[in-house]
């Protein structure tokens, strides 16, 4: 399936940081989509070639010493998605990128309707975000193969994989709050 995006279609990267990495992850099991971070590259360079707006969004940790600590030694982005000069980074401090941000407000005065969405962790900032994105109207599109999230228990204790947290988020996700694709989709 191809995807027709406006000129001004906005990418919107959320939280790949360097915490992401941290051993405090996978306590309970490997994550999925292993070359998510790659994929993320491409369709990186792919927006930059564009000249689309990308806007980088960096959860800001107020809890010293905590993975995404604002300052800390994994507070920065991984290699993959480092902004550029000129690209826009969002700073943020709770799950979803527009809360107590500017984003919706930098989004509509540059007039941009649709979204596309990459990052982690799949079922929570990646969801939270893209959630408030359907939620305010903007026609918003999931990468899925560009985030990732890991093996977490359910509320009754069970031990669940990272795709089966994956899929679940993807499908609390698709058709209400936004369109799930592929990165063949855009690339």
């Amino acid at each position: 399936m191809t995807i027709n995006l406006d000129e001004n279609a906005a990418l919107l990267i959320v939280d790949v940081q360097q915490a992401i990495d941290q051993p405090f992850w996978s306590e309970h099991g490997p994550r999925n989509n292993p070359d998510a971070e790659k994929v993320m590259g491409s369709v990186l360079e792919h927006w930059r070639e564009k000249a689309r707006p990308i806007f980088h969004v960096r959860h800001d940790g107020q809890s010293e010493g905590g993975n995404y600590y604002i300052g800390g030694k994994t507070h920065g982005f991984k290699a993959e998605v480092t902004p550029l000069a000129g690209e826009q980074v969002i700073g943020k401090t709770v799950n979803s990128a527009f809360i107590s941000t500017d984003l919706e407000a930098r989004l509509k005065d540059q007039g941009i309707h649709q979204l596309v969405v990459m990052g982690v962790i799949t079922n929570n900032s990646v969801e939270a975000t893209v959630r408030n994105a359907g939620n305010l109207g903007f026609d918003t599109y999931l990468v899925e193969d560009a985030c990732f999230t890991f093996a977490f228990p359910d509320y009754a204790g069970t031990l669940r994989s990272a795709q089966v947290v994956h899929d679940m988020s993807l499908a609390n996700m698709d058709g209400e709050y936004c369109q799930v694709i592929k990165s063949t989709d855009i690339l």
